[in-house]
This record gives structure tokens, C-alpha cells and sequence, in this order.
């Protein structure tokens, strides 16, 4: 099984990377954000699902461990398949899926491309019970949940950019962005990475 990847980013592409570790390029489908986040030649690191099929052998990776959570209770459920659970994640955060299915709200499934009412409605009734949701996030100040700002900073930090560079960036994108916006974790590193500039050079730690 392989768990987790570290190493030089090649390809950095459509929906998936080439990370390659110790001369062998891997292919990693990924999440929309974390290929955005990901920069060809630079190192970074990645939770990664291995999906073992007679005809193939399948890498899915993640910037944080609780999108690796969520993605391998989805494709417990009955209809749901990698890719499908991918699309899950690539439109939700892993506190958006919680909330959704403490909500017993399967409209928030059936608007992912690919998950249809039954299968949105397997993914509530299935995956009830298995899931925290956080609280809600207040309506007042646009303020993160501190596990979403913690996965966002920890994807960044991640993929190279220091602590100090990534907590800077993340606060102000915090001040300027939506309640609505500070409670996803895809659109809250997509929104700090745009802050971060694409000329900026991630500062590797030491």
C-alpha cells in the first residue's frame, strides 16, 4: 500500500500530478486545488489511496489527511467509485461532507457531476454517524473553522512555502473573503494561493 508520496512535482496538469521519488514518476489524480497548488519542480507531499482493480493500479492523492478520510469512506459506499468520491471532494471540503451529511441534506451530493439522487442519498443514510461535523462558523467576521485555516496552511506549507510566507498570506485572504468562502478548504487555498502570486517561489523548510 502506498500511503503517502514525497517528491519532485514533473507534471502538474488538467487532474492529476507526476510526482516523481526516487527516479519513478507516479501518477496522482487529484483535486482541482491541489493541482493548482502543486508546481512543476518544486517538492511536495501527498496522502495517497491506492485503488487496486484486476486491470490497473490507480493513485489518488490529497493535501490533508481528512480529505484522505473522507475520500475512503466514500467509496465504501455502494455506487460510489474513486472518481465519483474525488468529484466529491473537488466541489466540497471534508467539514462541507460532515455538515451535509449531519444535515441528512443529499441536495449538497447531487450537485457533484457524476452523483445521482440515489446514490446522494446512499452517501447520507451510509456514511451518517461516521462523521464530526464542525461547528457552524459564526455569520459575523469572515473567520475560517481552525480546521479548515489548519488544512489550508498545512497543504501550503506542504507544497514548500514557509510558515511564516503561508500564515501571512492565509490571514489576509481571511480578512477579504467571504464567511461562505472561509469555511472551504478547496476555495480557501485556491483564494491564498492567488494572494501568494504565481511568480512567488515557494521558500522550502529547513
Amino acid at each position: 500500500m502506498i500511503s503517502s508520496l514525497r517528491g519532485r512535482v514533473s507534471v502538474a496538469s488538467g487532474g492529476s500530478l507526476v510526482v516523481e521519488v526516487g527516479g519513478v514518476g507516479y501518477l496522482v489524480n487529484a483535486t482541482p486545488a491541489l493541482v493548482l497548488a502543486s508546481r512543476e519542480g518544486q517538492e511536495v507531499f501527498v496522502h495517497t489511496s491506492l485503488i487496486v482493480r484486476e486491470d490497473s493500479l490507480t493513485l489518488f492523492g490529497f493535501a490533508t489527511r481528512d480529505e484522505l478520510d473522507v475520500f475512503e469512506l466514500l467509496i465504501g459506499v455502494t455506487g460510489v467509485g474513486p472518481k465519483s468520491a474525488l468529484g466529491v471532494l473537488s466541489a466540497m471540503s471534508p467539514a462541507d461532507v460532515a455538515r451535509a451529511i449531519d444535515a441528512d441534506d443529499d441536495a449538497a451530493f447531487r450537485r457533484v457531476s457524476g452523483i445521482g439522487p440515489k446514490t446522494a442519498k446512499l452517501i447520507t443514510v451510509s456514511l451518517a454517524g461516521k462523521l464530526v461535523a464542525p461547528p457552524p462558523a459564526s455569520s459575523g467576521a469572515p473567520v475560517a473553522a481552525g480546521g479548515v485555516a489548519d488544512d489550508v496552511l498545512a497543504a501550503l506549507t506542504g507544497l514548500g512555502w514557509s510558515e511564516k510566507l503561508a500564515g501571512e498570506a492565509l490571514s489576509e485572504t481571511l480578512e477579504s473573503v467571504d464567511p461562505a468562502a472561509a469555511t472551504s478548504v478547496p476555495t480557501l487555498l485556491r483564494l491564498t494561493l492567488a494572494r501568494l502570486g504565481p511568480a512567488q517561489q515557494p521558500t522550502r523548510a529547513r
